[in-house]
C-alpha cells in the first residue's frame, strides 16, 4: 500500500483539493482529510511519539535495571565501599539497589529520549503541523493512483507533498 501526504495551509485550500481528487475518480475509501472539523491524528492512526518513547524505555530497563544491579553489587564487592555500617551483605545489596537505580534513569532517559525522537518518524512533524491549524491530505493506493493523486494535488501548492511505501511482510 502506498500512501501520500499533502499539508496544506487552510480548510478552504484542504476541501478544494479533496473535491478535485473526488472529481478525478478517487473514492472516498482512499482520501482522508486530518485537522480541525476532520479526524484527528490519533483517530487516524499517526504513531503518539510519548507512547513510543515509553515502549522503548520499558524495553531498555528490561535489561539495564538487571544489569545495573549486578554491576552496583559488584562494583560494591570489588572496592568495599563501606555505605552503612552494617553488615558487607547489606552494603553489597544497597551498591546492587544503586545501580539498578542507575539502570532505570539511563532507560528512562536514553530509552525515552530516543523513542521521542527517533521512534515517531514523519508522524511528530506532521502532528505538530495539525496542532498549527494546518490540513493534511492523505491518499492511499496504488503506486499509480498516488502518482495521480501527486498530480492534483501539486495545483493547489502544497506546503509538504510526501509519499510513503508501506513494507511488505515476507
Amino acid at each position: 500500500m502506498n500512501y501520500l501526504v499533502a499539508v496544506l495551509s487552510d480548510r478552504i485550500q484542504a476541501e478544494a483539493a479533496y473535491s478535485a481528487l473526488e472529481k478525478e475518480g478517487l473514492a472516498n475509501t482512499q482520501v482522508d482529510i486530518l485537522g480541525n472539523g476532520y479526524k484527528s491524528a490519533d483517530e487516524y492512526g499517526l504513531i503518539n511519539p510519548n507512547q513510543q518513547a515509553r515502549k522503548g524505555a520499558k524495553r531498555l530497563a528490561f535489561w539495564s535495571v538487571p544489569f545495573g544491579f549486578v554491576a552496583g553489587y559488584a562494583f560494591n564487592v570489588l572496592t568495599g565501599i563501606e555505605i552503612l555500617s552494617t553488615s558487607p551483605l547489606l552494603n553489597h545489596i544497597i551498591g546492587g539497589l544503586l545501580g539498578a537505580g542507575s539502570g532505570a534513569l539511563g532507560a528512562y532517559f536514553v530509552g525515552g529520549g530516543v523513542g521521542l525522537t527517533v521512534g515517531s518518524g514523519d508522524a511528530l512533524p506532521y502532528r505538530n503541523r495539525l496542532d498549527a491549524g494546518k490540513y493534511l491530505i492523505v491518499v492511499k493506493g496504488t503506486e499509480e493512483l498516488t502518482r495521480q493523486a501527486t498530480r492534483i494535488l501539486r495545483q493547489f501548492e502544497p506546503e509538504n507533498i510526501q509519499g510513503y511505501t508501506e513494507p511488505t511482510s515476507a
